[in-house]
């Protein structure tokens, strides 16, 4: 599974809208994500957190788009990149996300 040794704790994001056409040759990297992203132990860092799944068959670009609380979105075009490396990505930015929260409760 792509997700092996990535933390991920999904705290800090609203939604993650998954767009794929199934059938082309370029979206088994966005099938994976969605995959790791719908185990019971990634599901459960927020429960709140929509995962939604937009199957087109447009032939268009594979792509995860993530809402974070704060309203910053990240947009990956998962054409050409790994699970794994969208995975790392959302990880780093979820971190991001709940370091600076904590700063701010600190204060």
């Amino acid at each position: 599974m792509a997700a092996k040794g990535i933390e991920l704790v999904l705290k800090s994001v609203k939604n993650i809208n998954v767009r794929m056409s199934p059938f082309q040759h370029n979206v088994q990297s966005t099938r994976e994500f969605l995959e790791a992203i719908n185990t019971k132990k990634i599901r459960t860092t927020n429960t709140n957190c929509e995962i939604n799944v937009d199957v087109r068959h447009d032939n268009s670009e594979p792509m995860v788009d993530v809402l974070f609380g704060d309203g910053e979105r990240l947009v990956i075009k998962s054409e050409h990149v790994t699970a794994k490396e969208m995975l790392l990505k959302l990880s780093s930015m979820c971190s991001s996300k709940d370091q600076q929260a904590k700063d701010a409760a600190k204060k």
